[in-house]
């Protein structure tokens, strides 16, 4: 009973955070002009690693615990930092729904395979009903054409690079988290990520942080959309299976697809209109009630 009401928890807290992603397009194309994909992504990292660090340190999150494993550590910070360049991209070359459905979209089958090769996670049976009804509204809300007359193949092929990124963060970080808390594999990994992007707003200053507007958008792409939004998906990645939490995280594209037809004017045809029925209900399986993991690599 105690590892339900755990799972069910660790459920709300991803759904929860994967609803604040949602956000991050609209930010985007609200910005000022001059805020192009690559600053917006280093300056949504470089806030949202100093307040997740910040706030691991308050909470004493890196007393104890084990050392902390190079390879898997690499891969979440590199993850982080080449999904930032790929998702704004993605969103700006084919519009806010379909980046966010084309990236979101093409992760579940991507963790699930390799969260079974690598983690030892078997996927409960409907986590395969409810991704392959998650998968079919994305599909038909790519084809319905989105927030834009014709989808950019050159978009989607970023969009498809960050879902990649995305899967490989999943499975990293939930490697980390055998040995260390959320809050501590949270600061260690988006903090480093920060730094690795410095490099992108050297070469390019965001001037557009000037404005009212532009800082009002950092600062919920950092403060919001990052830090609370990844501090809620890790304390919930540790009680969920990868393969569960990236189905359930596809609420992201339907919050995004949602802004942009009410905030944004994106127009969605009946097409587009299945689609969000069948992703809302893929999601729903998952999220109600919980899910129970199948791990061999952990007992508990």
């Amino acid at each position: 009973m105690e590892k339900q009401e755990r799972s069910s928890r660790g459920t709300l807290f991803v759904l929860l955070g994967a609803v604040l992603w949602g956000t991050t397009g609209t930010s985007q194309a609200l910005a000022p002009a001059g805020a192009d994909p690559a600053s917006i992504g280093a300056v949504r990292i470089f806030i949202g690693g100093s307040a997740l660090l910040f706030i691991a340190i308050m909470r004493k999150s890196f007393w104890g615990g084990g050392r902390w494993a190079f390879l898997p550590t690499a891969i979440a910070v590199l993850a982080i930092a080449s999904y930032q360049p790929f998702f704004f991209t993605g969103v700006s070359k084919t519009g806010v729904a379909v980046g966010t459905l084309v990236t979101i979209g093409s992760s579940p089958v991507i963790s699930g395979v390799l969260g079974y090769l690598f983690l030892g996670e078997k996927p409960e049976r409907k986590w395969y009903l409810s991704s392959a009804m998650a998968i079919a509204g994305c599909t038909l809300l790519t084809l319905s054409g989105g927030s834009v007359d014709t989808v950019d193949p050159v978009g989607v092929l970023f969009s498809l690079g960050a879902g990649f990124s995305y899967s490989m963060f999943v499975l990293s970080s939930k490697y980390l988290l055998l040995e260390h808390s959320a809050d501590a594999v949270n600061g260690v990994v988006f903090f480093a990520a920060g730094i690795i992007l410095l490099p992108v707003l050297m070469s390019s200053p965001p001037l557009w942080l000037a404005s009212p507007r532009g800082l009002l958008v950092a600062v919920h792409l950092g403060l919001i959309a990052t830090a609370l939004s990844y501090f809620l998906f890790l304390k919930g990645l540790s009680s969920v299976p990868a393969s569960t939490s990236v189905t359930i995280s596809l609420a992201e594209p339907l919050t995004a697809a949602l802004l942009g037809v009410f905030f944004l004017g994106e127009r969605l045809n009946f097409t587009g209109g299945a689609g969000i029925v069948l992703l809302f209900a893929g999601v729903a399986l998952l999220a109600v009630g919980g899910a129970s993991p199948k791990n061999r690599s952990t007992s508990g």
